[in-house]
């Protein structure tokens, strides 16, 4: 029997466009409500975009968000773990040493922070996951430790810049989702940490557990849930991963009919 519904969100639950089939989601909410199975997205987006996005409906959600850094429900945090300042300041500036064309995105519990410079396209992308944006001259203005850290390259080049960062490996969790996306979290913090820590509160196993996701950044997503789905658009390597593959992508409700057709 299914109790916990997890999701991730780019590429797996919204569309192309950055929404989502909301009528079809009533839906599905309404019979996920029925058989009092818990839906929670799972994502790199920050807490407070995902609650935008939901609207008044996100009031009953766990969200794993800012990289399932934390976990937010009825507007409390009920878990998370930060990255110390000192590592983080760290990284970003191994980071700036990189390149000065990505966009590096500092996460804080007061929210996201860019450089100044920003382009419009690069704020827009930016403003696309994050609700709550300021803008810097400098990073080492900040004082608090991270939330996270999150790298966009229009350049496509995440997966060479995560392992110029191996250095810190050990005091980090460092992942490139994809070639535009590299995620940097406190160390061993990750999707797979995070929703053991959420099945634990809610008395969940994973044999109680659907999940669904995209990317490298769902791999340990996978490992907690054992109806696992990659969606059909999802990577070789999550495909391999999971349990069950969708005969959907992300842009035809493949999460949302797949959970309708396993409810029904």
């Amino acid at each position: 029997m299914i109790k916990l519904v997890l999701t991730d969100m780019d590429g797996t639950f919204l569309h192309q466009n950055g929404d989502f089939n909301r009528e079809l989601y009533k839906d599905v909410k309404k019979r996920m409500d029925e058989k009092e199975v818990v839906f929670a997205p799972v994502t790199g987006k920050q807490c407070e975009r995902i609650e935008e996005l939901f609207g008044e409906e996100a009031e009953d959600l766990w969200i794993l968000g800012d990289s399932a850094t934390r976990i937010k429900h009825q507007g409390e945090f009920v878990y998370e773990s930060l990255l110390s300042n000192k590592v983080g300041l760290e990284i970003i500036y191994l980071l700036e040493q990189i390149s000065s064309e990505h966009t590096i995105i500092v996460c804080t519990k007061n929210g996201a922070v860019t450089k100044d410079h920003l382009s419009p396209e690069e704020a827009a992308i930016v403003r696309g996951s994050y609700a709550q944006v300021r803008q810097v001259a400098d990073f080492k203005e900040l004082t608090e430790d991270f939330v996270k850290i999150t790298i966009h390259d229009p350049a496509l080049n995440c997966y060479e810049t995560r392992e110029k960062l191996s250095r810190f490996f050990e005091s980090a969790y460092i992942v490139a989702s994809e070639a535009a996306w590299i995620d940097i979290a406190n160390a061993h913090v990750h999707k797979g940490t995070t929703v053991e820590y959420l099945q634990n509160l809610l008395n969940v196993t994973p044999a109680e557990t659907m999940a669904f996701g995209d990317g490298y950044n769902d791999l340990e997503l996978m490992a907690r849930a054992d109806y696992s789905f990659a969606v059909q658009n999802a990577m070789p390597e999550l495909k391999k991963a999971a349990n069950y593959i969708t005969s959907r992508t992300n842009n035809e409700d493949a999460v949302l009919k797949t959970i309708q057709q396993q409810l029904a």
